[in-house]
Parts: C-alpha cells; structure tokens; sequence
C-alpha cells in the first residue's frame, strides 16, 4: 500500500507510524503541504495521512495552502481511500466532513488519560484507560455519520471513525521522545500555568512504557483501519 503524509510544518513528522508502515511493507511518501508544491494525484496514493501543526483550520489568511489542502481531503474521502488525521490533520478531516472547529473548553498539552466512549465502536474500543501525548487548544465537533472513540477530562472530542475508512485522533499517539523534544522546543511559549498544561520538564520524563502502551494501541487502531 502506498501512503501519502502530509506535514504543515518540520517538527511534526510521522512519528511512529512511519515504523508502522515499513514494519507493514507500506511504502511512505512524504509532502510539506506549506511549500505550496501542487499535491499528488489521488491515484498515485492508498491512504492519506494528515499531520498536526501549530497553524489553525480556520487561518487561511495567514497560510493561503490550507483551502487547497481542505479541498484536497475532501476528494481523497469521496474517492473512498483510507485517510487518518492526526491533531491538525483530524480537524481538517472533520471540516471537509462538514463539522465545526472551535476553540476547546481547555488548552491541553503534556500527558493526559483518554478514556473510550460509549459509543466507540467495537474494533476501535481502547482500553479503559490510555495516557498519551495531547498539543492542542482548538477540538473538533464529531462530523454528520461519525462514530466518537475516546474522550479525555479536558476534551469531549479525542477521536472518530467514519465509513469504516477514515480515522481522526486529536492526541499524538505518534509521539517519540524524540518528537516530543523537537516539539517542545518549537512551541515552549504554550506551556503557560492552566490546568491541563504540564511543564517541559513534567513532559519529557515520561517513561518509555508510556510509549510502548501508546504504541501497540495506534498500531492495533492502524491495522483494524487498513485491514483488507
């Protein structure tokens, strides 16, 4: 299977899916959408994969490729493909479904707890509880047709599932120690006092199992996605 990335900005890369692809003998191509290049044809590609960035959904003013990377989407989920959006690249994937994208009730960033939804389906039912990886202040409303997979204390809207193909996941179960340093570095002048904001310091000692638990989730969530 061929995968199509595409990146807003340096610091936000594949993270672990990356591994998941080669471990999967998917091969992965990577775009920096802000170039401004013109984006592949959609028949030269499987599967989208959208990924954060620190811009918002609604800033097209200040980033003029957001509305052809809106209307790109758009046509990747009309022409049935798999596409997964993480943080940024999720609320994109909610907006070309029609749905609003807001300021959330709480900036939340540093390691937090998702929990499942009632309603999430069953072959993306998570454990009863997941601690990950959150970066955001905007959320998404779940799109007409979509099923909700997870919530978190200070967001209502950590994840959807729609048509079986297209996954949107607000958190960075991505995330490596490594892209957490990088992204920490770029964007340090978010971590103010709030109640869902953790220190650098808090966030960077996570222990590794954390990862590897975050890991064997988004994998397992991947490979219910893309299965044949």
């Amino acid at each position: 299977m061929k995968i199509l990335c595409l990146k807003h900005i340096a610091f936000e890369g594949p993270g672990t899916i990356a591994l998941w692809a080669q471990q999967r003998g998917h091969e992965l191509q990577i775009e920096s959408v802000d170039q401004n290049k013109p984006l592949p044809s959609l028949a030269t590609f499987d599967a989208l994969l959208v990924m954060g960035g620190p811009m918002n959904v609604y800033q097209d003013a200040e980033h003029p490729w957001l509305e052809a990377e809106k209307s790109y989407i758009r046509a990747v989920i009309d022409a049935e493909k798999y596409v997964i959006g993480i943080c940024l690249g999720a609320q994109l994937i909610a907006h070309a479904l029609g749905a609003e994208i807001s300021q959330g009730p709480h900036q939340e960033i540093g390691w937090f707890p998702i929990h499942p939804n009632t309603d999430c389906p069953v072959k993306m039912r998570l454990a009863n509880e997941l601690r990950v990886l959150h970066w955001h202040g905007d959320t998404f409303a779940l799109p007409d047709g979509a099923h909700p997979i997870a919530l978190s204390a200070a967001c209502p809207n950590q994840g959807f599932l729609f048509q079986e193909r297209v996954l949107g996941l607000q958190c960075h179960l991505e995330m490596t120690p490594q892209s957490l340093a990088l992204l920490i570095a770029a964007c340090s002048n978010e971590l103010i006092d709030a109640p869902y904001i953790q220190t650098a310091e808090r966030m960077l000692a996570e222990p590794a199992a954390t990862y590897q638990r975050m890991q064997a989730v988004l994998f397992d969530m991947l490979d219910t996605l893309v299965k044949k």
